[in-house]
C-alpha cells in the first residue's frame, strides 16, 4: 500500500502518534510519505518529557520514509528547511493526494 500523511499539527501527542503508524506501515512494507504543513513543519524541533516526536520522526526518515515540509509554511516561521523538514511545494502536496492510495489528514 501507498500511505500519504498530511501532518498539520505541533501537538507533540499526535506528531509521535503520526509517525508511531508511519514507522509501523514502513515495518510492514508499505510505502510511506509525509507531509508537514501549517504547524506540522514545526515537528522536528518539538520535545516533549513523555513524547519523542524527534525520535520517532529520526526513526522514519532513516528507514526510508519520505518527508516533505511546505516551504510556504518555512517561509511563514522564519524556519530553514533539513533533513527532517525537506523544502516541497504545493505540487508536491498534490501528487501525495492524487498518487498515494490511502491519505490520511492528522491536525
Amino acid at each position: 500500500m501507498e500511505l500519504g500523511i498530511i501532518l498539520e499539527t505541533n501537538d507533540p501527542e499526535r506528531v509521535w502518534n503520526a509517525f508511531r503508524l508511519a514507522n509501523t506501515a514502513l515495518d510492514a512494507d508499505h510505502s510511506v510519505e509525509v507531509f508537514l504543513l501549517g504547524d506540522g513543519v514545526e515537528a522536528p524541533d518539538l520535545d516533549h518529557e513523555k513524547f519523542n516526536p524527534h525520535g520517532v520522526m529520526l526513526k522514519y526518515a532513516q528507514n526510508g520514509g519520505k518527508l516533505f515540509a511546505c516551504g510556504t509554511c518555512l517561509d511563514s516561521r522564519d524556519l530553514d528547511a533539513d533533513d527532517l523538514r525537506p523544502r516541497a511545494s504545493m505540487d508536491d502536496y498534490l501528487r501525495i493526494v492524487e498518487d498515494d492510495e490511502k491519505v490520511l489528514t492528522i491536525g
